[in-house]
C-alpha cells in the first residue's frame, strides 16, 4: 500500500512538472510575440505586384515617409527665429559698478574718460549683447534673426545690429580718444563690465519650435473605400509604395483595439500551445529518459524558448534580418548532446513557433527547415573544427539554394532576384561557427560531454594519462587494451564506442597511488605478501576513492567519474575475500571490508567496461590459451555477473550480453593465439 502511494505521489509529481514546464514556456514565448506584425504582402520598389487586384475596404490616409516628414521640420526650424528677452537692469547694474570703482577717476587719465566709457557702454548695451555662444551659433549670415521682447511687444532683429559679449568689448574701443589710451584702459579690465542684456527665452522658443512642428502633417492625401491601389503585374512605383504601406499602418492602429488585441493574444496562445504540447508530448512518447534529467529537459526548452524570444525582438524593433540568426545552432546542439530524432523535432517546432512572428512565414518555414537538416546530417559526430566549419559551409549553401528557388518560382527571372539575402546567408554561416565555443559553455552549464571532450580527454601524452603510463605501466596497458576491448563491444551492440573507451582509459587511475600492489605493476614480489587479507583488500578497494579523487581535481567530467565508481560495482574483492574465508572457516566473515562501494553500473556502456575489466584482467591468469579455456572463462565470468545482479539497473539486454561474451571471445583468441615455433638454423 505504501509503494502504491510513493509511486503515485511521483507520478502525479512528474506530471504536474511537465504541465508548469509547458504552460511556463507558452506564456514567455506569447508574452514576447509581436501584436502588430500585420504586413500580408511582399512588394518592393521597381518589382512587379505579384497578387491580385487590390481595392481599399476602408478610407484610410497616405502617410508620408519618415524622411519626408523630417526633411518638412528640418525645412520650418532652418527658418525660426528663437525669443530673447531684453534685461535693462543689467545695463544700470553694470555702468553702476563701473562709476563705483573708478569714483575718484581712471588711474593717470583724466576725469573725461571716465565719462566717455560710460557713454560708450551705453551705447553698446542700448544696441543689445548677446553670449558669444549664442551669438555665434545664430549668426550664419547677414540675414539672420532673432525676435527681441521688449515690454509686451516683440519684433524681429538682425543678428549684424547687435554684438556678442566679445565683439562688445572691441566695439568699446572703436571711438579713437579711447583706442589711443588702450594699453592703459586695459589694466581696468574694461571687460568685467561687458554682460550680455538679450537672455534667451528657452519657454517661448520651445513652445512656438512645438507649434511650428506640430503643424507639419503627416499624411499627404487621403485613399478612398472602393479605390483600386494596384492590379497584377503593375510595377510598384513610390507613390504606391507608400499606399500599401500607409494601408499596413492603419491596419496596424485598427487592429490594437483591445477586443482585435485579445483575439489576437488568444490565437497566439492556442497556435504556441499546440506546438509545445506536441514536443513535450514527444518525448514522453519517445524520449521519457529525458525527464530523468533534468539538465537535458533544461537545454530543450530553454533553446525552444531562446529563438523565439529573439525573432519576436527583432521584429518588433527591425534592427536585423531574421536569416542572419543562426537558428540551426540548435539542432546542432541537440543532435551532438542527445539524439537526431529530437534534433529534428526540436527544430520543426521552433520553426513554426518563430514563424508566428516573422513576415514571410513560407519563405522562411521551408529555408530553415532545410538549414536544420542539413545540420543533423552534417554532424554525426562531432570531433574536431574543421567539422564545425565544414557544416556552416554546408548550412550556407543549402540555405542559399533553396532561397534562389523558391525566388525562382515565385519570380521566374533569376535578373529579377534580391541579391541582398545572400549576405544575410553568408553573415548567418560566420555566426554558426560560434557553435565550436559556446559547445563549451553548453557542457559546462548543463553537464553534457561532447565527443571532441571525449577525444580531448583519450590524448595520452598529457594529464593523468601520462602519469599513468610513467608511474603504473602495467595498469596503463591494461587499460588501453581494455579501452579497445569495450569500443569493438560498444559498436557491435549500437553503444558510444568512444564514451566507453575514454571510461575505459581512466577508469583505474586510482592505482597510481599504491601501483605496486597490483599484479601488473609488480615484477616478482607481491607487497601483499606481507599484509593481512583485510588491509589488502582496503588498498585494492581504495583504487575507486583515489580514481574519484583525481578526477575531481582535475575536473573531469562526471560521466568519467561514472565508469571509475562502477567498473567493480558492489562486488566483493573475492580472491581476498576467500583467501579469508578459508583462513578462518568456522567463522562468518563481514564482507563489508571487502566490498567495493559502487554503485553498479547503470548504463550500457559501464555495462561493457565492467565486462570487458573482468575478462581482460582475468585472462592473464590463464594456464593456456586455447579456444575452450578462453570461451569458458568469458562465459563463467560474465554468467556470474549477470545472476549476482551487477546489470539489473542498467537497459543492456541478453541479445547485448551474448554479442560481448562473443566479442570478446573473439578478440581474446586473436591477442592470445599460438603462434608458430621457428626451427633452428644446423
Amino acid at each position: 500500500m505504501k509503494n502504491n502511494y510513493t509511486t503515485e505521489r511521483y507520478y502525479w509529481r512528474n506530471a504536474a512538472t511537465r504541465i508548469i514546464l509547458t504552460v511556463l514556456t507558452v506564456a514567455l514565448i506569447v508574452w514576447f510575440l509581436p501584436r502588430n506584425e500585420v504586413q500580408h504582402f511582399r512588394y518592393d520598389v521597381g518589382k512587379p505586384w505579384m497578387y491580385g487586384s487590390f481595392i481599399a475596404n476602408f478610407d484610410f490616409p497616405i502617410y508620408k515617409t519618415e524622411e519626408a516628414i523630417q526633411e518638412e521640420k528640418d525645412s520650418l526650424t532652418r527658418f525660426f527665429y528663437p525669443y530673447y528677452k531684453y534685461d535693462a537692469s543689467v545695463e544700470q547694474r553694470q555702468i553702476k559698478q563701473f562709476l563705483q570703482d573708478y569714483k575718484d577717476g581712471l588711474p593717470d587719465l583724466s576725469d573725461s574718460y571716465r565719462q566717455l566709457i560710460v557713454e560708450r557702454l551705453h551705447s553698446i548695451y542700448a544696441a543689445g549683447i548677446m553670449d558669444t555662444p549664442d551669438y555665434n551659433r545664430l549668426y550664419r549670415d547677414t540675414t539672420s534673426q532673432f525676435r527681441l521682447i521688449k515690454g509686451k511687444e516683440s519684433h524681429s532683429i538682425l543678428m549684424r545690429n547687435v554684438y556678442s559679449t566679445m565683439a562688445a568689448y572691441e566695439h568699446l574701443f572703436a571711438d579713437p580718444r579711447l583706442q589711443e589710451v588702450r594699453h592703459i584702459l586695459q589694466k581696468c579690465n574694461l571687460n568685467e563690465y561687458v554682460d550680455a542684456n538679450l537672455i534667451y527665452d528657452k519657454n517661448l522658443s520651445e513652445s512656438e519650435m512645438n507649434d511650428l512642428l506640430s503643424s507639419v502633417s503627416p499624411a499627404s492625401g487621403m485613399v478612398m473605400s472602393g479605390q483600386k491601389i494596384i492590379d497584377r503585374g503593375e510595377i510598384v512605383n513610390e507613390y504606391t509604395y507608400r499606399v500599401l504601406n500607409s494601408f499596413e499602418q492603419e491596419l496596424a492602429r485598427r487592429s490594437a483595439s483591445s477586443n482585435e488585441l485579445a483575439s489576437t493574444v488568444i490565437g497566439q496562445t492556442l497556435f504556441v500551445g499546440i506546438l509545445v504540447v506536441l514536443f513535450t508530448v514527444y518525448l514522453l512518447l519517445f524520449r521519457h529518459d529525458y525527464f530523468e534529467k533534468p539538465r537535458s529537459i533544461m537545454m530543450l526548452y530553454l533553446l525552444l524558448l531562446l529563438f523565439p524570444i529573439l525573432v519576436s525582438l527583432i521584429m518588433q524593433h527591425n534592427f536585423l534580418s531574421v536569416y542572419i540568426v543562426p537558428f540551426a545552432i540548435a539542432p546542432m546542439f541537440t543532435r551532438v548532446f542527445m539524439d537526431s530524432r529530437t534534433a529534428y523535432s526540436l527544430h520543426v517546432i521552433m520553426t513554426l513557433i518563430c514563424a508566428a512572428a516573422v513576415r514571410y512565414q513560407y519563405d522562411f518555414i521551408i529555408v530553415q527547415l532545410v538549414a536544420g537538416t542539413v545540420a543533423i546530417y552534417s554532424l554525426r559526430e562531432l570531433s574536431s573544427r574543421a567539422q564545425v566549419f565544414k557544416s556552416a559551409l554546408l548550412i550556407t549553401l543549402a540555405s542559399m539554394a533553396t532561397y534562389f528557388s523558391l525566388q525562382l518560382m515565385q519570380k521566374g527571372e533569376a535578373l529579377t532576384i534580391d541579391k541582398d539575402m545572400y549576405y544575410h546567408f553568408l553573415a548567418n554561416g560566420i555566426l554558426l561557427l560560434l557553435t565550436y565555443p559556446l559547445m563549451y559553455l553548453v557542457e559546462k552549464t548543463f553537464g553534457f560531454t561532447s565527443n571532441v571532450t571525449l577525444f580531448e580527454l583519450s590524448n595520452t601524452n598529457k594529464g593523468l594519462l601520462r602519469d599513468l603510463s610513467e608511474i603504473a605501466p602495467g595498469t596503463f596497458q591494461h587499460s588501453i587494451t581494455v579501452g579497445n576491448l569495450a569500443a569493438e563491444i560498444a559498436n557491435r551492440i549500437g553503444a558510444n564506442s568512444l564514451l566507453v573507451r575514454t571510461g575505459a582509459l581512466y577508469h583505474d587511475i586510482g592505482k597510481m597511488t599504491e601501483p605496486v600492489f597490483f599484479t601488473e605493476n609488480q615484477a616478482g614480489v607481491n607487497p601483499h605478501d606481507n599484509i593481512p587479507y583485510t588491509e589488502s583488500a582496503r588498498i585494492v578497494i581504495s583504487h575507486v576513492t583515489e580514481g574519484v579523487k583525481m578526477a575531481e581535481s582535475q575536473n573531469l567530467p562526471t560521466i568519467i567519474k561514472d565508469f571509475i565508481l562502477t567498473h567493480h560495482g558492489q562486488g566483493l574483492a573475492k580472491y581476498f575475500y576467500i583467501k579469508q574465508q578459508n583462513e578462518h572457516p568456522n567463522e562468518e566473515i563481514d564482507k563489508a571490508p571487502f566490498t567495493y562501494p559502487g554503485p553498479n553500473p547503470f548504463t550500457r556502456e559501464q555495462a561493457i567496461l565492467m565486462m570487458a575489466d573482468t575478462v581482460e584482467a582475468a585472462s592473464r591468469s590463464l594456464n593456456e590459451y586455447t579456444e575452450e579455456s578462453i570461451s569458458q572463462l568469458v562465459n563463467r565470468l560474465i554468467d556470474s555477473q549477470v545472476s549476482e545482479g551487477f546489470f539489473r539497473d542498467c537497459p543492456i539486454t541478453f541479445r547485448d550480453v551474448a554479442q560481448a561474451k562473443a566479442v570478446l571471445i573473439e578478440r581474446l583468441k586473436s591477442i592470445y593465439h599460438t603462434r608458430i615455433s621457428y626451427p633452428e638454423l644446423k
